[in-house]
């Protein structure tokens, strides 16, 4: 590995441990108890939503590149629902004060499945904070709902009050 990669890696390790240090409370479980799936739709979800997520770190919201990442809207039903969930993010990053609406670090915090085609995933975001004489870092933790359907997880955008 080149010296800028290993810098880069010593560096998200660093801001993945601070994120770990976060005070993120785990999701609610419904009133209904929780529910059992099959081992190999978790196994699926987990790698669907890890890529999905790692696809979105170090990435501009505000940027044409981003917008039109092909891969990104793969993990969408219809490009209608890319937009919303696109625009809601770019909006969430920007009212939190993300530096260039982009997240430097994400981590998949937790999963419930509401049912055995519907799970929610809380994500937390990590960034520099835009905001002048205030250096840091900025966090959003946000709850995404992902749906199984035609032998895939897909991304459901709206929002989830758990």
């Amino acid at each position: 590995m080149k010296r800028s990669g290993r810098m880069a890696a010593a560096c998200l390790a660093l801001v993945l441990g601070a994120a770990g240090c976060a005070d993120v409370a785990p999701l609610a479980a419904p009133d209904s108890g929780s529910v059992a799936v099959a081992s190999e739709a978790a196994l699926a979800l987990q790698r669907r939503t890890g890529g999905f997520y790692l696809r979105l770190a170090r990435r501009r919201f505000d940027s044409f590149e981003a917008y039109h990442d092909f891969i990104m809207r793969g993990h969408f039903r219809t490009p209608e629902l890319f937009l919303d969930y696109y625009a809601d993010l770019a909006e969430s990053l920007d009212k939190a004060h993300f530096e260039r609406e982009s997240p430097v670090a994400i981590e998949v915090r937790d999963f419930l499945f509401e049912d055995a085609l519907t799970a929610q995933v809380q994500v937390l975001f990590v960034g520099e904070d835009n905001r002048p004489l205030r250096p840091g870092h900025v966090q959003l933790v946000r709850v995404d709902r992902w749906e199984w359907a035609d032998g895939t997880w897909w991304v459901r955008p709206g929002r989830v009050n758990p």
